[in-house]
């Protein structure tokens, strides 16, 4: 009966020796600090500025892009030709500002397709062949525009480009 009961009592330690206690880790409290990051607007209207110079002739423009609708003032001034003034209005695709220029020339009020190329910080005008169509003056192949040789804008101070195209 000694045996029995040495015999039981070693299996039972075997058997508690083979099971593994799991200990529960004491969760780490730690102090957080939490911090508020700043609101940026990406839905608003932004609102750029630019000058261009050609010799003695001169562009202004103010452009306001709300989510890639663009509207916005234009300007040509030339020195020994007719300038120009008006509203542009039109959307952006990719990097390509496709406006329509309606303005005012010799008292005459006309419209015309204008694109400018945006890239860092620069406005480049595309230049190609234009057609009259429905009163207004069109890109007559969007395709064949150059930006190469075209007026080139850069960013301006919004007070000296908004008292130019008043």
């Amino acid at each position: 009966m000694k045996k029995l009961i040495l015999l039981g009592a070693v299996s039972v330690f075997l058997m508690n020796c083979n099971k593994k206690t799991e200990t529960v880790a004491p969760k780490a409290q730690t102090d957080t600090i939490t911090t508020i990051e700043p609101v940026v607007d990406t839905l608003g209207t932004k609102s750029f500025c630019y000058i261009g110079a050609t010799g003695k002739d001169s562009v202004f423009a103010s452009i306001d892009d709300n989510l890639g609708t663009i509207t916005g003032k234009l300007s040509y001034k030339n020195s020994e030709k007719d300038s120009s003034k008006g509203d542009i209005t039109g959307f952006k695709s990719g990097d390509t500002l496709k406006l329509t220029y309606e303005f005012t020339s010799e008292g005459k009020k006309s419209k015309r397709d204008i694109y400018f190329l945006q890239k860092d910080n620069v406005l480049t005008e595309g230049i190609g062949d234009h057609k009259e169509e429905d009163g207004q003056s069109k890109y007559a192949d969007e395709k064949k525009i150059s930006y190469k040789e075209g007026q080139t804008l850069n960013t301006a101070d919004c007070k000296v480009v908004t008292k130019a195209l008043k």
